[in-house]
């Protein structure tokens, strides 16, 4: 039976709930966790905690792949998600509820790691090889446009209704109702899924290491680990905010709903680039131009109008590098084992992310505002050197090797 293709539009619906639990965090919390007086690294450490579950998801995505249905385990994971925003918002934002806050944070995000497995396989299966480009930039628009509802739109309703709680559970609604975009995706059939669990886990290590050994997949690996275009200041524009002199209405419309259309915008247009150019030279240029507006927006004057251009200036280039890691990793992985394989990119990637993350914070305590983005621009260009010298010296493929772009299914 051939998997029927969708529109990548679908697969940007069905991602929104991972990207909203995130930005509930790192947006509405964070930011009400600042104004309440919590230091800065210490709601850095928060932000950072919720990601933590995404750098090692790999180790249970085979549970994914080897269990139940790609749709049961979006129903399931949706659900938990859910009730995880509605126990962030309902928890103390201040110093007091801090450790609570840090529970929950960390077990929603286990939550929704099954989520996204669900999503990045069906979108494996139903996408063609001339639309991975176009397919990872609806996905990753999805990814941060949810960031955007979850963070912006979560701290607008915090800000205007009588309770906290009362947005949580309005952002949490919305995620529950992105399920309904199941309808319009198959569930794939699965060459490596076995009667017997212990050979489907056989065929998924057999699946992993043939991708990993290719080129293209050891070169995505390399890639994961380094800080190039991790958008990790993205994370803690609420908590540096007062830096700006921005307000909470501005915070909430630049990482919120505008934030969310501007990044994308941008991961639409990243992904078409990347279905018209070489993808690793896409990559990098949209690393490139992230380091360049980080330190231009160090040297600008600190104003509420420069928070605002530098801010939705970054939203869209961070879209770009996002939807340039999706495309590069759906070419290198092919189908099979796709949940564990793109989590194993994926988690990987996070790794940059979640220690930036801390280090700008730690950059921020240390040097200010302007030294925490000159910092992440720093290490982003060492990045990218790093990456060009193991390019430079990485043999090329021999003759008639792909990039794992399809391996053979196994069993």
């Amino acid at each position: 039976m051939s998997q029927r293709h969708v529109h990548p539009w679908v697969f940007m619906i069905l991602i929104v709930p991972f990207g909203a639990i995130f930005g509930f965090v790192s947006v509405a919390v964070g930011f009400t966790l600042t104004q309440a007086g919590v230091p800065v690294d210490r709601t850095a450490a928060l932000i950072a905690l919720g990601l933590l579950p995404h750098t090692w998801k790999f180790v249970w995505a085979p549970i994914a792949d080897t269990t139940l249905t790609r749709k049961r385990w979006y129903v399931i994971a949706s659900l938990l998600s859910a009730a995880g925003i509605c126990a962030t918002g309902a928890i103390r934002p201040d110093a007091a509820g801090l450790a609570l806050l840090s529970a929950v944070v960390f077990t929603s995000n286990v939550a929704v790691t099954f989520l996204g497995m669900s999503v990045e396989s069906l979108m494996a299966y139903g996408t063609p090889e001339n639309l991975k480009g176009r397919a990872g930039g609806w996905f990753q628009a999805g990814n941060l446009g949810g960031q955007g509802i979850g963070g912006g739109a979560g701290l607008w309703l915090a800000q205007h209704l009588a309770s906290s709680w009362i947005a949580a559970a309005i952002v949490a609604g919305a995620c529950v109702a992105c399920m309904f975009a199941l309808r319009l995706v198959e569930e794939p059939e699965s060459a490596h899924r076995h009667a017997d669990l212990r050979v489907s886990l056989l065929h998924v290590g057999k699946d992993v290491w043939n991708v990993s050994r290719s080129r293209m997949g050891a070169l995505a690996l390399i890639l994961c680990f380094l800080p190039i275009g991790s958008g990790a200041a993205s994370n803690l524009w609420s908590a540096v905010a007062s830096d700006w002199r921005a307000s909470a209405n501005t915070v909430a419309m630049v990482t919120g709903v505008l934030g969310g259309i501007v990044s994308a915008v941008g991961c639409v247009a990243g992904g078409l680039i990347c279905d018209r150019m070489n993808r690793k030279t896409a990559y990098a240029a949209f690393g490139v131009l992230q380091a360049v507006c980080a330190s231009a927006m160090a040297l600008a004057p600190r104003t509420e109008a420069t928070y605002v251009l530098f801010t939705l200036i970054y939203a869209f280039i961070t879209g770009l590098t996002y939807a340039g890691f999706s495309a590069f990793v759906l070419e290198a992985m092919g189908l099979g084992a796709a949940a564990t394989k793109y989590n194993l990119y994926a988690s990987l990637s996070n790794m940059p992310i979640y220690y930036m993350t801390n280090m700008d914070g730690w950059a921020h305590q240390r040097w200010g505002p302007a030294g925490m983005l000159h910092f992440e621009a720093a290490c982003g260009i060492a990045g990218l050197v790093a990456f060009g010298i193991v390019l430079a010296l990485w043999p090329r493929a021999r003759a008639g090797e792909t990039a794992a772009a399809a391996p053979e299914p196994i069993g």
